[in-house]
Order: structure tokens, then C-alpha cells, then sequence
């Protein structure tokens, strides 16, 4: 699927980064207009106009964000869990096969357990979670183990695909 959505960029300003060596930076000039837009929009049905590269960037943002913070329990309780079904497919087509499974077995765990994994809780039942769902310790530490691969792989796709992201100008 093409993009419905590619902002412009510079030729020289994605050099300039590229030589920077500063892979967070390169980061942020992919994702950041993913981001600003979909702020603009306040509405995730703007997925829909983005190319599959960029949803896999976007959904992948998100999720690390959330991960990264406070585990998969948190990216459930506050909603994102819908990025997390195209994903695997997505990791595994770009080579990340690890954390492909990763998410594919939170996404195994969410099914079993969503009655209660979905539940409006208080932050006393918030913390509760991380005892009553274990299993999800494996899941985030597996996730902060695979995530500078996953990363990288997924800086050097975009990289390489750049025409995905931008109309370079």
C-alpha cells in the first residue's frame, strides 16, 4: 500500500542527518511528522493513509514508548493494544523475528486474559495487574532485550526505503 500521507522533505537535511551518525535523530526525522500529524488529527484511522513501512514505525513508536515505561500492562490499560495485531507480520517481513514472537505471544496472553486485562482499574488495581499477569515480566524484559536490533532494523529500513516516508525535495 502506497501513502496518503508523505510530507516533504530536503535531499541535504537527510544527508546532514545521515552523516550525523546520531541514529535517535535520523529516528526522529522519519517518525516526527508521523507523529505531528496524527496529533493534527487527534483520530488513529489515520493509519489507514499511511504506507504499511510507516504504520510499522508509527505502531512500533508507540509501543516502545509504552513498553519502555512501564511494560506491556501499561500499553494495554492505555489502549494501544490495537496496534499490536498487524505487527509480527510487519517485524517478520523486515527480519526482526524475535520480536515478532515477542509481540505475538503478548498478543497470545492479551486474548487469554482481555476480560480482565481490558478492565477500567484504579491505580490500585493498575498495580495489581503486574502481579496477578507474571507472564508479562518475560514479555517486557524480552521486549527491552530485542529492542535495540528491532530498532536499528527498522531505522535502516526506512533508510533504505525513504521514498515510504518522504517526497524528497
Amino acid at each position: 500500500m502506497t501513502s496518503i500521507f508523505l510530507p516533504e522533505l530536503k535531499t541535504d537535511v537527510l544527508e546532514a542527518a545521515k552523516l550525523a551518525g546520531d541514529d535517535n535523530a535520523l529516528w526522529d526525522l522519519y517518525i516526527q511528522p508521523l507523529h505531528e500529524e496524527l496529533y493534527r488529527r487527534q483520530d488513529f484511522n489515520f493509519l489507514d493513509d499511511l504506507s504499511e513501512g510507516q504504520q510499522l514505525l508509527l505502531s512500533y513508536d508507540y509501543v516502545q514508548m509504552q513498553v519502555m515505561q512501564g511494560g506491556f500492562i501499561q500499553l494495554i490499560q492505555n489502549g494501544y493494544i490495537g496496534l499490536l495485531p498487524t505487527m509480527p507480520g510487519w517485524l517478520d517481513v523486515v527480519g526482526c523475528h524475535d520480536m515478532a514472537k515477542t509481540i505475538d505471544d503478548v498478543l497470545k496472553v492479551y486474548v487469554l486474559n482481555r476480560d480482565a486485562l481490558d478492565k477500567k482499574t484504579t491505580v490500585e488495581e493498575f498495580a495489581q495487574l503486574y502481579s496477578e499477569f507474571q507472564e508479562f515480566e518475560v514479555l517486557d524484559e524480552q521486549f527491552h532485550t530485542q529492542h535495540p536490533k528491532t530498532f536499528y532494523t527498522l531505522l535502516q529500513y526506512a533508510i533504505h526505503h525513504t521514498e515510504e516516508f518522504f517526497r524528497l525535495i
